[in-house]
């Protein structure tokens, strides 16, 4: 009988363990510092991270190309094309970091199903990173939530708040981010 269970156990630890299934990043991430969210959305296999929340509304200042200085960071993008790497749950692609406006080669990798780690470097060498935390389950069926209408609000009042609202990266059908990254972000970020 000994026999019998020595064999079983060598011929299951030389079977080749199945790959893992890959994991999913999309979904919102809490930066590390607490201070924006970002939402990570599939673009047709590669993912693209964008501001989805801030605690004060920034400006893209430092961005080199001086016609992109003025837009708002909410909505802006981060994460660039990020394609799978040689592991099920890592991706690489670009960076942007609109506190000094440089994009970075990098890479995102689940180290748990609610820990997302972001690693950028310049020239392959000098590297940092910080790891995020999962705020929101990746969103399966936000491309099939219709965004609401615009309100009207009072007559002549002028107030926008509730269409910028509606329009909020948090909310926004995925596929609505990924047909405005098209010229905005995948030309300059």
């Amino acid at each position: 009988m000994f026999h019998g269970t020595a064999v079983a156990l060598v011929l299951a630890a030389a079977t080749p363990a199945a790959p893992a299934a890959p994991s999913d990043p999309t979904g919102e991430w809490r930066v590390a510092r607490g201070f924006a969210t970002i939402r990570i959305v599939d673009c047709d296999g590669r993912y693209w991270g964008i501001v989805a929340s801030e605690q004060k509304p920034g400006v893209d200042r430092k961005n080199p190309d001086t016609a992109l200085r003025g837009r708002p960071t909410l909505g802006m993008p981060i994460l660039l094309g990020m394609k799978p790497g040689r592991d099920n749950n890592e991706w690489s692609g670009s960076i942007y970091n609109a506190e000094d406006g440089r994009t970075y080669s990098g890479k995102i990798s689940l180290v748990d199903p609610n820990t997302l780690e972001i690693k950028g470097c310049v020239l392959g060498l000098l590297c940092g990173g910080e790891k995020w935390i999962r705020v929101s389950a990746p969103d399966a069926d936000a491309a099939v939530q219709p965004p609401k209408p615009p309100s009207a609000g009072p007559r002549g009042s002028g107030d926008s708040s509730q269409a910028r609202a509606q329009v909020s990266p948090q909310t926004q059908p995925a596929e609505e981010i990924c047909s405005g990254l098209v010229g905005a972000a995948r030309g300059a970020h």
